[in-house]
């Protein structure tokens, strides 16, 4: 077995579930999370050799998912618009449907509100997008944030405060619409 293999195959059974969750909790939708994923374990397979063990393993999966999370975002994005402007694909619907929210830690009930407050998550920047979501929902601390974008602390404390900010005033006004129907 190649030395490759060895080293990549308990990384990928350590951090699957990790890479697959925050996939979810950026793109919202199951298929497009397990497509994530995949990428991101072929990405570390063919990039092991050039890791330099400058940080953790945990924190160079986590930078390779949130890089991907966003590319994969970025591209559906412009395949949408592309659509929009005429060219059709054989798959409709993939273009007209925005972002199903589709998570199995949320009951069925309760998957409305979800999908309302993460449309409201996705219309933060990137990077308070990234620091909420690694703070709030993924629970990491903003040191280990920090590591993850690259960044000092006080900048993540300062992102995930605005973020707050930012849903808070969203929130409240999409309440106060809610409220006047």
């Amino acid at each position: 077995m190649p030395k490759q293999n060895v080293i990549f195959e308990p990384i990928y059974h350590e951090f699957k579930v990790m890479v697959f969750n925050l996939a979810l909790l950026y793109l919202q939708n199951i298929e497009d999370a397990e497509e994530v994923t995949q990428d991101v374990f072929v990405k570390v397979y063919h990039s092991l050799a050039q890791f330099q063990q400058k940080s953790s393993y945990k924190t160079w999966i986590y930078r390779i998912t949130i890089n991907q999370c966003l590319d994969f975002t970025k591209k559906k994005n412009s395949r949408k618009r592309l659509y929009l402007f005429g060219q059709k694909s054989e798959n409709e619907r993939e273009y007209l449907n925005t972002t199903n929210f589709e998570h199995p830690g949320i009951l069925m009930e309760n998957q409305e509100a979800a999908a309302q407050l993460f449309s409201v998550i996705n219309t933060l920047t990137e990077n308070q997008k990234t620091a909420f979501l690694l703070s709030k929902l993924d629970g990491l601390s903003n040191p280990e944030i920090a590591e993850i974008m690259e960044m000092s602390i006080s900048a993540v404390e300062s992102l995930i405060f605005r973020a707050k900010a930012s849903l808070q005033e969203k929130l409240s006004k999409k309440f106060n619409e809610y409220r006047k129907k």
